[in-house]
């Protein structure tokens, strides 16, 4: 997973990536909020869900302590990252603000 996670968050386009478990209540509160994200965005964002449970080397990697937690990357850098729940305004203004 993790090659083609790196070749992932290369991209131009941003990347959103929720890291989430399937236990996580909030983690469910949020999966909804984040494909009105992506229904708002389009083309303009890649979202990936990370499932921590799954992909603990990941998780560690970028020291995802709690869940969800969205860190937003574009060419490699991580441009933002955020621990708990947001609305849907708060996520797409941070992506657009923060990507080019």
């Amino acid at each position: 997973m993790s090659t083609s996670f790196d070749t992932i968050i290369q991209s131009d386009k941003p990347v959103l990536i929720d890291f989430f478990a399937t236990w996580c209540g909030p983690c469910k509160t949020l999966a909804p909020i984040l494909k009105q994200v992506k229904d708002n965005l389009g083309e303009r964002i890649t979202i990936l869900k990370i499932d921590v449970d799954k992909n603990q080397q990941l998780a560690s990697k970028y020291q995802v302590r709690g869940v969800p937690t969205m860190i937003l990357f574009q060419n490699g850098k991580q441009l933002w990252r955020q621990s708990g729940v947001m609305s849907k305004e708060e996520i797409v203004k941070t992506i657009v603000e923060k990507s080019n």
